[in-house]
């Protein structure tokens, strides 16, 4: 049960190809105040989603304040990827997420908390008419 809700290394998109890969092809969709850049890839990845997360410095100019919205981020992407995992998993896609935070006020944990479902559920959608209509 504890490897359900981790958030492990090799879940995290680090590869600078594939973030400059997701940002020039890569389709988005968006729950304010979140909007993901997501992407499916051809190549063999260790995990089927791999997601990172950001913050623009211009809205957040101290580092402490985008770091405490990173944290917050993952922590709900920790709480509610289990559909799109499993949505990766059944489908045999492998996808790689970028979540950014696009309001210019710092977040509540329980905002974040209840977006980020709506938000991932909206992705599940995007994504599965992405593979019916390449069918």
């Amino acid at each position: 049960m504890a490897k359900l809700f981790s958030y492990q290394a090799k879940e995290k998109l680090k590869s600078r190809k594939l973030m400059d890969q997701l940002f020039t092809v890569g389709r988005s969709v968006s729950v304010f105040p979140l909007k993901v850049f997501y992407n499916e890839v051809d190549i063999d990845l260790d995990f089927p989603v791999k997601l990172g997360v950001g913050v623009s410095s211009r809205n957040f100019k101290k580092a402490v304040e985008r770091n405490r919205i990173k944290r917050l981020l993952r922590e709900a992407y920790r709480l509610n990827k289990q559909p799109l995992i499993e949505f990766a998993n059944t489908n045999n896609k492998k996808i790689i997420v970028f979540i950014l935070f696009i309001d210019k006020s710092l977040p509540e944990q329980e905002v974040l908390h209840n977006k980020l479902p709506l938000l991932i559920d909206k992705l599940i959608k995007q994504l599965n008419e992405i593979t019916v209509a390449n069918t």
